[in-house]
This record gives structure tokens, sequence and C-alpha cells, in this order.
């Protein structure tokens, strides 16, 4: 990514980003390769907006064929029903992602994540992971993690009108300005085993509820082998009853995680496009500082939920608590 100059082209293009953010950071960005797995409303946000600031590629994964629900957020999928005669949702919002910026290459992958080797992983600086299990969210974490140069690592869910980002920047070094100065910084974050693997009762009291609710939903699927968006209403009672179990097991009270939040996020199957812009929005935000080495990173978890219009970032790692 080092020594390449930004093209006229480029410098035209993204002038009002390099007065932003300099030359250096859009060179970084213009160099950049994404992968993103899951093209669900708020990843097609997160899409818009990376290739608009002008990464180098962006590949995308999604095999999945277009549904009444994949259309009620994600608004890269063309509404002309006779252009999706066997087209994967990848596919629709790979043709509507290169309109937005003919200069980033959009490029479509199929398969299954989780069955891909290391090199396919080593092209990529940056993974975004989107409505997986637990499982494959640990598994490609850890692919991420056993490369030899360091690959930035998203997970982003979007049940009801909540939202959750986790980042895994392994060690990440970047500079940050004070008034005159700029000093570097040095953070150390825990893969996602690790985060969720910290005791509940060590938790700060004023954790976020959204944390517990969603690790809750989390398990729920694992344990029925369901997808994300697989559950229901009818599964509430269940959900709740895992809830009793898990509280008891980490010594937490059961009002930390409320009954009508688990309600929300089990019935969250569609999205709400004002929330996915946020979290996409804020995705993209921390997707371009981490490649451009620029401004304080998040770490390690956001939380968003419209009731409240409050967003919330925790770090949950095992050193701290």
């Amino acid at each position: 990514m080092e020594g390449e100059e930004l093209t006229e082209q480029e410098t035209a293009l993204y002038d009002r980003q390099i007065r932003v953010w300099g030359a250096d950071a859009q060179r970084r960005l213009t160099k950049s390769h994404i992968l993103v797995y899951g093209m669900k409303g708020t990843v097609a946000e997160f899409c818009k907006n990376i290739v608009l600031a002008g990464v180098g590629s962006l590949t995308l994964v999604d095999d999945r064929a277009v549904t009444e629900e994949s259309l009620s957020a994600n608004f890269l999928i063309p509404p002309d029903e006779e252009s999706y005669a066997g087209k994967t949702i990848a596919e629709l919002c790979c043709s509507s992602l290169k309109e937005f910026n003919p200069m980033v290459r959009v490029l479509v992958e199929k398969g299954d994540l989780s069955g891909f080797d290391a090199n396919f992983f080593d092209k990529f600086d940056v993974v975004v992971v989107s409505c997986c299990t637990i499982t494959t969210k640990k598994l490609l974490n850890e692919k991420c993690r056993k490369l030899s140069k360091r690959v930035a690592f998203y997970a982003v869910d979007c049940r009801d009108s909540c939202g959750e980002i986790f980042v895994d920047l392994q060690k990440y070094i970047y500079a940050k300005k004070k008034k005159d100065e700029t000093t570097e910084c040095e953070l150390q974050y825990p893969s996602f085993q690790e985060a969720i693997s910290v005791p509940w009762r060590t938790l700060p009291r004023k954790m976020s509820k959204l944390y517990f609710a969603m690790r809750v939903i989390e398990r729920f699927e694992e344990a029925e082998g369901r997808n994300p968006s697989e559950i229901c209403i009818e599964d509430l009672p269940a959900v709740i009853s895992l809830k009793k179990e898990i509280c008891e097991a980490q010594s937490l009270n059961e009002a930390h995680i409320p009954n009508a939040l688990l309600e929300r996020l089990v019935m969250g199957r569609r999205e709400f496009p004002p929330v996915c812009a946020i979290i996409g929005g804020i995705l993209g935000q921390e997707v371009i500082k981490a490649i451009s080495g620029k401004g304080d990173p998040l770490k390690n978890f956001f939380f968003f939920d419209a009731m409240d219009g409050k967003g919330i970032i925790e770090d949950i790692s095992p050193t701290n608590h």
C-alpha cells in the first residue's frame, strides 16, 4: 500500500475528502481492499459510504436470492424484478455500487466464507461480516488473526431498531493529534471469542443492556441450529428461559436484560432503514479510520437503540475487568 501516488483523476474526484483527511489517508484508502459478507440493509449503507470514499476494491459475498425481506432495507437492489432472474443479492448490489463510483473495483465472490482458506483472506485489508452465526463470527475472526499481516475485522448486526458493531484491529498503532502535537498511540484488541468470554459479573453495572441481550439471542440461535433472522415471536418463551439460565450461571441480575428488549430482537427480522443508515455510517467512518491510521478508533463494541436514540461504546476486553 506504500509508495504509489494518487492519479490526477483520483485527486480531482476526491478533492473534498483530501482537504478533510489529507492526501496520505486518501492514498491508503485508494490502495485498500475490503471484503464484505452478508448484504443486508446496514451493509448496503456501509458499502455505499466506502465506495464513495474511494477504496481500491470491494468484494461482496452473498449467494442468497432476493426476498421481500431483503428488499425492505437494501436500497442497492433495483426495484425492477425482471433483473433478478438467476442473480444473487451480491450480484445485484454489485451493479448498483459500480454506478456510485466507477473508479472503485466492485467484485462478487461465490461460496461459503467459512470454507475459504487463509490465502483468500490474505488479499484483504478489512473484513466485514453481517448476520452471521456466533460460530461463523468466531471462525472468520480467527482466520483473520492467523494471517501474517494485520487484517481489520468487523461484525455488524441490525435487529429491529437496534444495532451492534464489533471491532478487532488486533495490535493497532495510529496517530492522534492534540493541539499542535501528533502522538503515536497503540491499542491491543481482543478477538470476538475473547471479548464475549469475559465473565458478565466482572462487567460494569451500567453496561449496555443490548450487549447481554444480543449474546442471549446468539446463544439461542446456536443451540437451536438457526441462522440469524430465523427466529420469531413463538421463540420468545424459550429465549427468556435461556436468559434465566445464563444470568444464573453468570451471576447477573435478570433485570439487566429486559424481556421487552428480547421481544424486539426476536421479532426484528426486518431492519429499519434509518437505523441501517446510522450503523452503516458509523461502520464506514471506523473502517476509514482503520485504513488511514488517523483518529481514535472504536474499541471494541458499539451499540445503538432507536428507542432512546443513543449510541454507546463499550470496551469489553479480558484485561479491563
